[in-house]
């Protein structure tokens, strides 16, 4: 399993086109097999840093999901806003979840 933290701060006035960007993309992957991902975004109480949280059972749909059009659209328009060097990826260890869904050594 693969898990992601990618954090990053926006120009105040950009929040708003950000979450629409974000609204479009997770629409797009509400359409695809949730069972191989999961995908999660807060806005940190700055009101202008975002979280994003992913997990994804193997590179395959890793990939899949970072090549869906509205959300490499999202990633554009995101990094032309300006975001003064604050984006930071993490790959992180996964040790555990609530949901059984998301259980180490077994699909999502």
């Amino acid at each position: 399993m693969i898990t992601v933290k990618v954090t990053y701060t926006v120009k105040p006035e950009f929040v708003a086109k950000n979450k629409e960007n974000i609204q479009r993309f997770l629409a797009d992957f509400q359409k695809m097999d949730d069972a191989a991902f999961w995908y999660h975004i807060s806005l940190m109480d700055d009101g202008v840093t975002f979280s994003h949280f992913s997990a994804y059972r193997d590179e395959k749909i890793q990939q899949e999901v970072l090549n869906v059009a509205s959300f490499k659209v999202f990633q554009q328009e995101r990094d032309e806003s300006g975001l003064n060097g604050s984006h930071a990826v993490k790959v992180l260890e996964f040790v555990g979840a609530s949901s059984g869904k998301l259980t180490p050594g077994q699909p999502l």
